[in-house]
């Protein structure tokens, strides 16, 4: 993983948060809130909350006497999830590095994180954290996208950059996004961070945009591809968007598209 893949700022998290989330996010989003709620948790922990999505779907579920504790590496991404939120007391806002989280163990009932593992540097020292601080019976439910080709709009716009920069094309979507996908290995990691009830669904979805221009402006500008394109040419930022507009409209029509989304949704108790 490159160090700019973990790069979520400028204007990155309001074009996200505007194009990206409702995307892809908003349908797993409400899963996730429904299956960490299912078990009453008292005290919960978010990891890599990013803009807020599972947040807002969460909190309305959880009794009126939990505590929710919102964390992110990344504060503008967390600025602007506190920004969307209704006020809350229930709620604490705080960075930090799910690599090293500063509480105490076995602090929460349930920890949660929405497609944030694929970006950690050390899944297994995240995962070892995340049992630490759950208490006994406690469940860690996260995300992990399926492989690129299961998510028909991402892969598009990764072949249309590519295209654009043929000689070093730009591989964010598929190297850190989706590039954590093999069940197998995602077992293997939380078994070796001491989790040995492990429950890995496979969940596919649908995107659904307004227009091609919709997918493309999410994925090229709304993520840290973004990064990438600009370090290899800064002004291509604005062309790379256009080709994947056009890619996409050839592919799936030139008025509102759907396009297949694919993720594992995780339950791993302690």
């Amino acid at each position: 993983m490159s160090d700019t893949d973990k790069v979520f700022a400028g204007s990155i998290p309001d074009i996200y948060d505007e194009f990206l989330v409702p995307l892809i996010f908003e349908s797993y989003a409400e899963d996730m809130a429904r299956r960490v709620a299912s078990a009453g948790p008292s005290v919960v922990l978010e990891t890599a909350a990013g803009s807020g999505v599972v947040t807002r779907a969460l909190a309305p579920k959880l009794d009126a006497g939990a505590h929710y504790v919102v964390t992110d590496l990344n504060q503008p991404m967390l600025d602007r999830a506190a920004r969307r939120q209704p006020a809350d007391s229930r709620i604490a806002w705080q960075q930090a590095d799910a690599l090293s989280l500063p509480f105490g163990d076995e602090s929460f009932d349930a920890v949660c994180c929405q497609f944030g593992v694929m970006f950690f540097p050390d899944r297994a020292a995240g995962y070892r954290e995340a049992y630490r601080v759950l208490r006994g019976g406690g469940r860690f439910v996260f995300n992990s996208w399926d492989r690129i080709e299961e998510n028909v709009f991402a892969d598009s716009v990764t072949e249309s950059a590519g295209r654009h920069f043929a000689e070093d094309p730009p591989r964010f979507l598929a190297r850190t996004p989706h590039g954590y996908h093999d069940i197998a290995e995602i077992e293997a990691d939380l078994r070796a961070a001491g989790f040995d009830r492990i429950e890995i669904e496979t969940v596919s979805a649908e995107s659904r945009a307004s227009s091609p221009r919709h997918p493309a402006v999410a994925y090229c500008q709304g993520t840290p591809l973004r990064n990438e394109i600009e370090a290899r040419d800064a002004s291509a930022l604005e062309a790379v968007t256009d080709s994947a507009a056009r890619d996409l409209a050839a592919r799936f029509g030139t008025g509102a598209i759907t396009g297949k989304i694919q993720g594992h949704v995780v339950i791993a108790t302690r």
